[in-house]
């Protein structure tokens, strides 16, 4: 399986500006731009393919290419909704499948698409990308889980109060960073 693909980023991040400025407890604009900037980093640690927590925060769209049609395991979750299927038929020319061939499922490892019944999959050309599946994951950024919120909010103040790469002062992430996440970890099973 190739790596997914992030095809669209979110709209807006699962803390703002206004909720990260209250939790500092800073009430000057002068800021703003270096908070907002802490709050991306914050969001990046953890959001997305390449994020510790392995799943999207906030919706956005991604992209994953499969060698063949069959069970499609989608790795960013969690998938709101599949967007389109893509795939380079025996003629090596691009087409869509019909959404009424597949279905959207979901089990303990993760989403994934499979054959709707009575359906079949059409014959694909023989090469690594044959297959595109383009699909909406993450939540409404009011839907987050608090306990991401919180964690995100830690983070920030963290980086805020420690802006020297070394120093006395320096330390690692609070504890309560990575318990408040672990329960939203994507893992393999």
């Amino acid at each position: 399986m190739l790596a997914p693909v992030r095809t669209s980023a979110p709209a807006s991040t699962p803390v703002s500006l206004v909720e990260a400025k209250a939790s500092l407890r800073v009430d000057f604009s002068d800021d703003d731009d270096l908070i907002t900037s802490l709050i991306a980093a914050a969001v990046n640690h953890f959001d997305g393919w390449s994020g510790t927590l392995g799943r999207a925060l906030v919706t956005q769209s991604w992209r994953q290419d499969f060698g063949r049609l069959g069970v499609m395991r989608l790795p960013v979750g969690p998938v709101a909704s599949i967007a389109k299927i893509e795939y380079f038929d025996g003629d090596n020319v691009v087409q869509t499948v019909a959404d009424t061939v597949y279905t959207l499922r979901t089990d303990a490892v993760g989403s994934y698409v499979d054959l709707a019944p009575d359906q079949a999959w059409p014959t694909t050309h023989t090469r690594p990308d044959a297959v595109s599946v383009t699909y909406v994951a993450g939540t409404a950024a009011a839907d987050v889980p608090a306990a991401i919120k919180t964690a995100l909010l830690l983070m920030v103040g963290h980086f805020y109060a420690n802006r020297e790469a070394v120093g006395e002062a320096r330390s690692e992430l609070p504890f309560g960073v990575h318990a408040l996440v672990a329960p939203y970890r994507r893992v393999g099973v």
